[in-house]
C-alpha cells in the first residue's frame, strides 16, 4: 500500500502560513502536561470569574478546532474543506447539560443539523450524544436493572422520544445518522435503544449508527450479537469504530468499584480489536455500513488495503473516514484527495459552553503517546517546504 499519508503539500493546502504556525504553536503547548493542566486551570478560572477571555480563546484555540459558535458560523469552514474533497459533520459540542430545557435545546439542535445535512452534499452525516438527550443517571440505572419511579419512567420516556424524533426525520430527510459513545455504565441503554432505532429505521439501508469504543475488550463480541438479530431480523447496521476516550475515567471507576475493567490490556490490545472490527465489518458490508473513526495511520492503510482486496471502490457510499476538525490533516485530506469518503467532525456551540469539550480535546492529546509529535512534524516539514528549505 503506497504511503499517501507524508503528503504535506495536499494536507495544509487550506492553511495559510499564520494558521499553520498557530497550529505549531498549540501543539507545542499542548505536548507539554504541565502547560496543559495550568492552561486549563486558568481558563476555567477566567471563565468563571466573566474575564473578557473569550476573544482570545477564539482567536486561538477555538478557531483551530472547532467550525464557529453556531451552524450558520461553520458554513464557510464546510465550504472551504469540500473544496478537497471533504465532508464535514456538525458537532453541537455542548457537554455536561443536565435540565429538560437543556436536552430540547440539542435536539432542536439536531433537528436543524439534519435540514442542513439534507440540503449540503458536504454535510453527510448528523450527529448526537445519548446524554445530550436525556440525564446520565437514568441510562445508568436501566443498564443496571434498576426501577424507575414514576417521575424518572416520564423522564425516559422524554429520552426514548426524543431519540425516535431525530431519527424518524433523519430517515425521512436520508441524512445518516451518527450517535457517539459515552462511558460503558451508562452504554447498555444507550445500545439498547439505539438497536431499537436500528430496527425501526435502518430497513433499507443504514441511516442509524451507534459508536463502538475499541478500547472495550467486549465490543467485537457485541458487533457480531448484533449482526446476527441483523441477519434473523432484516435490518441494516450501521457503526462508527473510535477506540475511545474515557480509558483513564473508566480503568479508574473499575478499581475503585472492584470489578475487571472494561478496558484492553493494552494499546496493542486496542489496535487489534479495531482492526478485527474493521475487517469484520468490510467481510459483511453487504449488511453493513461502517464509519472509520481514527487518526491511526496504520488502521487507515489497513482498510484501504481490505477495500482493495475486497474489490470495494474507494468511494462506497457504505465506507467512511472520519477525524477530527484541527487534527490529522494529513490522514484526511490525503484520503479525500485519493477518491476516499471522508468526513471531519466539525464541533460548534458557543465559546463559554464549548470549553469542556476543547479541555478534553487537549487533555486527550496529552495523554495519546505520539499523536502530539506527529503533528508537530508534519506541520514543521510543511512550514520548512514552504521555505523552500
Amino acid at each position: 500500500m503506497e504511503k499517501i499519508f507524508n503528503n504535506t503539500q495536499v494536507a495544509f493546502a487550506l492553511k495559510s502560513d499564520t494558521e499553520l504556525d498557530r497550529a505549531y504553536f498549540l501543539f507545542k503547548m499542548i505536548a507539554s502536561e504541565p502547560l496543559v493542566r495550568i492552561g486549563t486551570a486558568v481558563t476555567n478560572f477566567a471563565l468563571k470569574a466573566h474575564l473578557p477571555v473569550e476573544g482570545l480563546i477564539r482567536a486561538t484555540v477555538f478557531d483551530h478546532f472547532c467550525g464557529g459558535v453556531n451552524e450558520e458560523d461553520c458554513l464557510s469552514v464546510v465550504d472551504k474543506m469540500f473544496t478537497k474533497g471533504v465532508s464535514s459533520v456538525l458537532d453541537y459540542s455542548v457537554e455536561g447539560k443536565e435540565e429538560e430545557e437543556q436536552f430540547d435545546q440539542a435536539l432542536e439542535m439536531t433537528l436543524k443539523t439534519i435540514e442542513f445535512a439534507k440540503e449540503r452534499l458536504a454535510i453527510p452525516f448528523a450527529v448526537f450524544k445519548p446524554t445530550g438527550f436525556g440525564r446520565f443517571e437514568l441510562y445508568e440505572k436501566l443498564g443496571e436493572g434498576k426501577t424507575f419511579s414514576v417521575e424518572e419512567a416520564a423522564e425516559w420516556k422524554r429520552v426514548v422520544e426524543r431519540f425516535d424524533l431525530v431519527c424518524k426525520t433523519a430517515n425521512a430527510k436520508d441524512v445518516a445518522l451518527l450517535i457517539d459513545g459515552e462511558e460503558s455504565w451508562m452504554q447498555d441503554a444507550a445500545d439498547d435503544l439505539v438497536l431499537e432505532m436500528m430496527r425501526k429505521y435502518n430497513k433499507e439501508k443504514a441511516i442509524v449508527f451507534n459508536t463502538l469504543q475499541m478500547y472495550r475488550w467486549d465490543r467485537l463480541d457485541y458487533l457480531k450479537k448484533i449482526h446476527e438479530i441483523a441477519k434473523i431480523e432484516n435490518f441494516y447496521i450501521g457503526m462508527k469504530l473510535v477506540r475511545g476516550a474515557y480509558m483513564e475515567k473508566e480503568n479508574k471507576r473499575a478499581e475503585e468499584k472492584g470489578y475487571i475493567s472494561p478496558i484492553c490490556i493494552s494499546k496493542e490490545a486496542t489496535d487489534i480489536n479495531y482492526d478485527d472490527a474493521v475487517m469484520y465489518m468490510v467481510e459483511h458490508l453487504e449488511k453493513m455500513s461502517i464509519f472509520a473513526g481514527t487518526h491511526n495511520e496504520e488502521s487507515s492503510y489497513k482498510l484501504m488495503k481490505l477495500m482493495d482486496e475486497n474489490g470495494i471502490e474507494k468511494g462506497d457510499h457504505r465506507v467512511w473516514f472520519g477525524q477530527l476538525y484541527g487534527m490529522s490533516d494529513n490522514i484526511s485530506y490525503n484520503l479525500a484527495s485519493n477518491g476516499y469518503n471522508v468526513a471531519k467532525y466539525l464541533p460548534f456551540g458557543p465559546v463559554r459552553d464549548v470549553m469542556p469539550y476543547l479541555i478534553r480535546r487537549a487533555e486527550e492529546n496529552t495523554s495519546v503517546a505520539g499523536q502530539t509529535s506527529r503533528e508537530l512534524n508534519l506541520i514543521k516539514t510543511e512550514r520548512d517546504r514552504r521555505k523552500g528549505k
